[in-house]
């Protein structure tokens, strides 16, 4: 296989902002985010990014930059979980966390003048009808509810439907499977929110799963991540990464101690490969996901397997 990251182009120089605010009413804190956008070009796909628990907007820099030197604007929200706020279980907005954390990224694609306004050079370069949604971990569970996933509650009777149709295309990065008798008793008790139903996740997405992700949350393996995949109405595409534990290679920063499988190689596949995702999901005459799935089939000795539905 050739470079992963062949034929993306020459890497645009990057400007991020923190922290914009946009406000929150009801929240309890303002919402900050970090935004990353080239400094040339017009008519700029977003993608607004949902960090795993605990992180914040200052997380998943291999994708973030990437993608922004690419020729994405990305948005990152620092969601109610995240460290630097440090909202305890007796938190009256605990239990609803999974809520606001929808309601975080509903936010910014309602408030993106203000997101435009914040970066000096990026007013009028956004193209509001090219927006993807990407997450990882308990993002991805964030974000496959704006593409259609529904929270079942206890008598397995499907919740609200939050998907948003500005979201053209979702990224799921290690996102959990279904809950149910497939919850180990902690994650039962802690996070009964966690029992999704894809069946009406109708929106494009590209499910990205590593084969030996053995998580605590579930009493199955590693397959219960390629749920999202296999249990929603296509448009879908899977890229199972061989070798990967729950950071994939280590996306959630350069140097990140909580990664487990730390490998350059196959953070740089993900990059190219979401990268190409996206562009062929929101502009359709665009070929970069064909040809980077096909280098992926052809490598004499690749790092996952794609599947398509």
């Amino acid at each position: 296989m050739s470079h992963p990251n062949e034929g993306v182009g020459a890497p645009t120089p990057v400007v991020s902002v923190s922290p914009v605010v946009l406000p929150a009413p009801g929240r309890g804190e303002d919402l900050q985010v970090r935004v990353s956008a080239p400094v040339a070009g017009h008519e700029l796909p977003v993608i607004v990014f949902s960090h795993g628990f605990g992180w914040s907007m200052n997380g998943y820099a291999p994708l973030v930059d990437f993608w922004a030197a690419c020729g994405f604007v990305v948005v990152q929200p620092t969601h109610l979980d995240s460290r630097t706020l440090n909202i305890t279980p007796d938190d009256p907005r605990h239990p609803e966390i999974w809520r606001f954390r929808v309601a975080d990224l509903r936010r910014i694609l309602d408030q993106l003048d203000v997101v435009e306004a914040a970066v000096p050079g990026l007013r009028g370069r956004l193209d509001r009808g090219r927006i993807a949604a990407a997450g990882h971990s308990w993002g991805g569970q964030t974000v496959s509810a704006l593409l259609g996933a529904r929270v079942l509650d206890a008598d397995g009777v499907p919740g609200e439907d939050m998907s948003d149709p500005r979201v053209k295309a979702g990224v799921l990065l290690s996102t959990t499977g279904t809950g149910g008798a497939d919850l180990s008793p902690f994650a039962a008790e802690h996070f009964p929110f966690m029992s999704p139903s894809f069946a009406d996740m109708t929106t494009p997405a590209l499910v990205i799963a590593g084969d030996r992700d053995q998580s605590a949350l579930t009493l199955r393996g590693p397959d219960w991540f390629a749920d999202p995949y296999h249990l929603s109405p296509g448009p879908k595409s899977l890229l199972t990464l061989f070798g990967a534990e729950h950071s994939l290679g280590g996306i959630a920063g350069y140097t990140v101690t909580e990664t487990t499988d730390e490998n350059p190689e196959r953070v740089a596949l993900i990059q190219r490969i979401t990268w190409a995702y996206l562009r062929s999901a929101l502009y359709p005459t665009d070929v970069s996901w064909a040809v980077a799935s096909t280098e992926l089939m052809q490598s004499a000795d690749p790092l996952g397997r794609i599947d398509s539905k």
